[in-house]
């Protein structure tokens, strides 16, 4: 094997050790810390199931590198909130009335449909289409789950924490917005498989 087959191989270990240094760093002295809990349990929750599953079911290594980009925006998010995240230079570059670092994360949620619409292409568990529509819709039920958790969330909490969590920044239709961008997540990953090159490993 190649050196590029190895690169490729070691790939999915590299990036793991990579967010779990990132992870171990923004665990130290959050903005709050209840509200890092409420971010990171997800978070932990996601890791875990991939690594537990890694030999059972390896992904490509874009569809790891693609679900990684969730875990570490949303790592971020833990540690500062959402809404306090430094994101000034491009709310100022586009003259934006609001701290937009959520609406990224909640697009990179999206990134998701590229392994549900490859474990299934692989397992032949569905058609093409079926595949596609199941990812996407897979992704829009996520979304409107999470939505409800972080009401729910809020309403617990309350005062800052439940503020915090919620990251509306006075925005009404704040829950609309962030389902679209996990949409529209979902709508670039399937582009992005569909141009994959991904297919059945069996009949």
């Amino acid at each position: 094997m190649g050196n590029e087959s190895v690169l490729s191989r070691w790939f999915p270990h590299g990036l793991a050790a990579a967010f779990l240094v990132l992870w171990t760093a923004l665990a130290v002295n959050p903005v709050m810390r209840d509200v890092w809990w409420a971010e990171n349990i997800p978070v932990m929750a996601a890791f875990l199931l991939l690594a537990a599953t890694y030999r059972a079911f390896r992904f490509s290594n874009l569809a790891y590198a693609l679900m990684a980009c969730w875990l570490v925006l949303h790592t971020i998010g833990g540690h500062y909130t959402f809404a306090n995240v430094p994101f000034d230079f491009i709310t100022d570059l586009f003259g934006f009335e609001r701290n937009h670092f959520d609406r990224l994360g909640h697009y990179s949620i999206g990134f998701y449909a590229f392994p549900i619409a490859e474990f299934l292409t692989r397992r032949n568990l569905a058609k093409p289409v079926v595949v596609h529509l199941f990812s996407l819709f897979a992704i829009m039920a996520l979304a409107a789950g999470y939505e409800i958790i972080e009401w729910w969330y809020a309403v617990l909490a309350g005062g800052e924490a439940g503020i915090e969590f919620l990251g509306s920044q006075g925005d009404i239709w704040d829950a609309q917005t962030d389902m679209l961008c996990d949409t529209l997540g979902a709508v670039t990953a399937l582009i992005l498989f569909v141009f994959s090159g991904i297919k059945p490993e069996r009949a």
